[in-house]
């Protein structure tokens, strides 16, 4: 099959676990590439849409379109899901392998699985956890092509919105404890923890000793 991986942010974090998938893809006998513009997407059996920025609109190119996002579909629709989940004390992480259709996060869902974390693992490790279920999920799908069956989402929609740099603001009247969850999920180069006092920025980094 001709199984093509779309990343549009040459910079994103996925970018290592799409170059795995692909190599496995091609080592299971698959045409698979990886390409960075929507324009460069052709037609094809599968399309793999990892940590997109912007909306794909040519689905029709692809006999398939997959998605995969951290959440029980149509529960936690939106940005960062990951993120929104670690902040409000979750260990067990769906993540949800689906149709990518016109409207965003609604599509036909093929399979599930749980990321589970222990609660100490700081971004690059929860990052690993994600990029390897999404690698898994895809390939179980592909193994198993064309005997994928689908179920549509049912139930009320929730939705994360999307997060900012402000976001990794620390509140200098609670302690590292009650903040550990939103140190965990700060990014020291892109969105690094801070807080402000007496007027002046100060940047916090963490890291594992």
């Amino acid at each position: 099959m001709r199984v093509q991986v779309l990343v549009d942010n040459r910079n994103s974090w996925i970018i290592p676990y799409a170059c795995e998938l692909v190599s496995e893809l091609i080592n299971r006998g698959h045409r698979s590439t990886l390409v960075h513009e929507h324009t460069e997407v052709g037609e094809g059996d599968i399309l793999c849409l990892l940590s997109c920025e912007k909306v794909f609109r040519n689905l029709h190119l692809n006999t398939y379109n997959l998605v995969v996002h951290e959440s029980d579909l149509p529960k936690g629709k939106g940005w960062s899901p990951v993120t929104w989940k670690v902040l409000e004390g979750e260990n067990e992480i769906p993540v949800t392998l689906f149709e990518a259709t016109d409207s965003i996060d609604s599509g036909a869902i093929y399979r599930q699985a749980v990321m589970k974390l222990d609660g100490h693992e700081l971004l690059p490790e929860i990052k690993h956890q994600q990029g390897k279920i999404t690698q898994q999920l895809i390939l179980d799908f592909v193994d198993a092509y064309p005997n994928n069956g689908s179920v549509q989402q049912t139930g009320e929609s929730t939705y994360y919105s999307k997060r900012t740099t402000d976001d990794s603001q620390l509140d200098i009247h609670k302690s590292i404890a009650e903040q550990f969850n939103l140190l965990r999920v700060c990014d020291n180069s892109r969105y690094p923890a801070f807080f402000i006092l007496n007027g002046r920025k100060y940047i916090i980094k963490i890291e594992k000793a």
